[in-house]
């Protein structure tokens, strides 16, 4: 194995449980299992993986240029920058970036890295040897935006995190006679939970008053809109809706136990898991068809093409009051599940790579001439701020530009020379 190419992973941050996350861990199995030596580079990790990751800044002189990278853009960032500037190979995996006109009113910082994010991708059509949607429609996102050649590394998603005991406190909360509407996914613009308690509002007052929405998503940094919601279900005068936040394996595991029908409004996907969790979990699903999630679907379960709230309860009455519906339905999603488990990930990914390595190189990427130097500036800057804010508020305006730049020419070129 002396001399054989690496294969390493960046990415802006790992997330614990979340679908990118799970999705680059095993791709470092995959890749490990396969003989390459390959870490996961990241900018921040979540502190229960950190010890599985690799700063951004110390891997600079430890890639060559017959190395791979797959680049995982999802937002623009300093890691993602770094890697451009990078002599290797690189593949890049797209995770699709919500439009940040969803966001406009919400999370105006949001706003700006969505909007910068999706321009700073285009860049990338010059310097990946391939383009990777994790989802079909993700694939066709890069072709319009003219990158080539292109493919699908599927996201084929593990549920051990759901084979665990479910959490007594959501059973003795929930598991009654009750009907439970359960949406999972983050509390965000884009996934439209203002629709889903105007739907829930409709089927409750005309079909069923002993019915519950639960809500299973985190909402940090998106207080305003959580104020929203609530201000919508007072308005509203509509009962019974439960929004949970974050919650655990073991909360989740028990609210798809107890779930009668999971209810998705998204207007914006890249592939979504939830849905395939529940799948998983047998439960029907009902779920708005707009982007990547009728491709999710695959034919199973009961798509829908309204925002009327009446026609959507009517839809939901179908499925929840007739036994034999929602066991068509679940029939339907356990053989949309198991094309999907057939799909040989490790396989189609060792074949990208394969395909990546013995293929050409494309030209040198285009960068600035002071590109590390900047780098190293620009880092320097940054830890400033994070270890002596007051110090970094000091620091001198450049003479001719009139902002907060510090000149640290002179050190940079210090630590330049120390390096040599």
């Amino acid at each position: 194995m002396s001399g054989r190419p690496q294969v390493h992973q960046i990415l802006a941050s790992l997330g614990y449980g979340d679908a990118i996350g799970n999705e680059v861990l095993g791709i470092n199995r995959a890749l490990r299992a396969a003989g390459y030596r390959s870490e996961i580079i990241v900018e921040t990790a979540d502190p229960r993986l950190e010890d599985l990751t690799v700063d951004y800044r110390d891997m600079v002189d430890a890639i060559a240029e017959d190395d791979l990278l797959i680049h995982h853009f999802s937002i623009g960032s300093r890691a993602s920058r770094m890697a451009f500037a990078l002599p290797c190979k690189m593949a890049l995996v797209y995770h699709n970036i919500t439009p940040p006109e969803f966001f406009l009113g919400v999370h105006e910082q949001l706003v700006r890295q969505c909007f910068h994010g999706r321009r700073e991708l285009t860049a990338y059509r010059q310097r990946c040897e391939l383009a990777l949607g994790d989802s079909e429609f993700n694939r066709e996102e890069l072709e319009q935006l003219g990158f080539s050649p292109t493919g699908v590394l599927p996201v084929v998603p593990g549920f051990t995190h759901l084979d665990v005991d479910g959490d007594a406190r959501i059973y003795e909360t929930f598991d009654d006679e009750w009907t439970n509407i359960l949406f999972v996914g983050r509390l965000i613009p884009n996934k439209r939970p203002d629709n889903l308690i105007r739907f829930f509002h409709a089927y409750s007052t005309l079909y069923n008053s002993r019915s519950r929405l639960i809500l299973a998503g985190s909402y940090g940094g998106f207080d305003s809109y959580l104020a929203q919601l609530h201000a919508l279900i007072a308005a509203l005068g509509v009962r019974n809706v439960h929004i949970l936040g974050q919650v655990t394996n073991e909360e989740l595991t028990a609210l798809y136990d107890v779930a009668d029908l999971f209810l998705c409004a998204s207007e914006h996907e890249g592939f979504c898991v939830p849905i395939i969790e529940a799948f998983y979990k047998q439960v029907p699903v009902m779920a708005y068809a707009a982007t990547a999630v009728p491709k999710t679907m695959d034919g199973g379960g009961l798509l829908y093409d309204t925002g009327d709230p009446r026609r959507v309860a009517a839809l939901m009455q179908s499925v929840i009051s007739d036994a034999s519906v929602e066991a068509h339905l679940v029939d339907t999603q356990d053989a949309a599940l198991e094309r999907l488990r057939a799909q040989d990930f490790d396989g189609t990914l060792l074949r990208f790579v394969r395909q990546v390595l013995d293929g050409p190189r494309r030209p040198p990427a285009p960068v600035s001439y002071d590109f590390w130097r900047q780098f190293t500036l620009a880092e320097e800057l940054e830890e400033i701020r994070q270890t002596r804010p007051a110090a970094f508020r000091a620091l001198p305006l450049a003479p001719d530009e009139g902002g907060p730049v510090a000149d640290l020419t002179a050190r940079a070129d210090v630590r330049r020379g120390h390096r040599a």
